[in-house]
């Protein structure tokens, strides 16, 4: 049996974590309502060739680590709405339970282990 209240906990908790790291790289664009990565602030104004090509790779790896962060978020927000749903801690491919131990890990599951990479 699920222990929805539970699983309510680790999902906010793991939401609250997610929007930390987010926050700390980027910043929520009203007009999208996407995050979007920010450049690491530098403490000079003046940039030679390499400072100017390290900024890009870090603003490069920042909009990456972006894009995996918010999709996690995604998952734990579509999660949160779907708690109290009679298919939640159900498979979507086979509409069997989920393993409680797949669940403890990942909260968010949407599959069981025999279709987690199906």
């Amino acid at each position: 049996m699920l222990d929805k209240k539970k699983i309510k906990e680790n999902l906010e908790k793991e939401r609250d974590m997610l929007l930390e790291q987010i926050r700390d790289i980027g910043k929520l664009n009203e007009e999208t309502n996407e995050w979007e990565a920010v450049p690491e602030e530098r403490e000079s104004r003046e940039s030679d060739q390499n400072d100017m090509a390290d900024r890009f790779e870090d603003f490069e790896a920042r909009s990456i680590m972006i894009k995996t962060l918010e999709s996690r978020l995604n998952n734990i927000l579509s999660s949160l709405k779907g708690l109290n749903k009679e298919s939640f801690g159900k498979c979507e491919v086979c509409k069997k339970d989920i393993e409680m131990d797949r669940m403890k890990v990942n909260p968010a599951a949407k599959t069981c282990k025999k279709h987690l990479n199906g």
